[in-house]
């Protein structure tokens, strides 16, 4: 019997939670949707981190115009990186893996370079999820046999183009919108994401859920943090 490809695509966003990474974990091939939309108030140059005990934001500004895909805007100054890194030394220095996760991060944070948001954001994840040692093939939209679709036939070309009879793994929130019966009939397999958020020691107080992926590698570091990424593949 053929094994089916397990499918996911996503907007390229800035040091995601772990219910992006969990995507990641449970599927064969990663498909960034750079080509999508830029919208404010999202995740795609934002995140929340912690500060004294309560979730805050990490931002790179952005010099957008309305319509903009994420792979045409870029940030709007040149030292984001290194005005990010200062602030997370601030919050994380006391935490128990700083000093081995902070050396590793800093590269890549000052490795993204001054490219477009899409490529910045695909850079870090890409990266961290090799040293997360996640395997999985990355695929950018902008580079695939894809255009002039949107909605459930969009995402269906793109599952096409990199497994044919592939499986397409739509997060929870896409109950709201997607309609599997149109990954049937194109002959395609389709599931929801089965995430439940794992808790881990973040200092004392009450957990706080969906932080960037660096607040468990700054607390419980690299191997922790794969653990916890690998616990929830298996609840595909």
């Amino acid at each position: 019997m053929t094994t089916r490809l397990i499918v996911s695509i996503h907007q390229p966003n800035y040091l995601p939670w772990l219910g992006y990474f969990h995507k990641i974990a449970v599927s064969d091939c990663f498909v960034f949707l750079d080509n999508a939309q830029f919208t404010k108030g999202g995740y795609i140059n934002r995140v929340r981190v912690t500060g004294a005990g309560e979730p805050r934001w990490l931002t790179i500004p952005m010099s957008v115009h309305l319509g903009d895909s994420i792979n045409e805007i870029f940030p709007a100054v040149p030292d984001w990186g290194s005005r990010h890194l200062d602030v997370l030394h601030r919050l994380y220095s006391g935490a128990p893996c700083f000093t081995n996760v902070w050396p590793r991060l800093k590269g890549m944070l000052l490795g993204s370079g001054r490219s477009d948001l899409a490529t910045i954001n695909r850079h870090l994840i890409e990266s961290l999820s090799d040293e997360l040692k996640l395997s999985c093939r990355f695929f950018v939209a902008s580079e695939l046999p894809v255009s002039g679709l949107s909605g459930d036939d969009r995402l269906i070309a793109l599952v096409k183009a990199v497994a044919p009879s592939g499986v397409y793994v739509s997060g929870q929130g896409g109950a709201k919108y997607q309609n599997p019966d149109k990954f049937t009939e194109a002959k395609l397999g389709f599931r929801f994401a089965n995430f439940h958020h794992p808790e881990y020691d973040q200092g004392g107080g009450q957990f706080v859920p969906g932080l960037s992926v660096i607040d468990s590698l700054f607390r419980i570091g690299w191997a922790g943090t794969a653990d916890l990424i690998a616990g929830t593949a298996k609840s595909l």
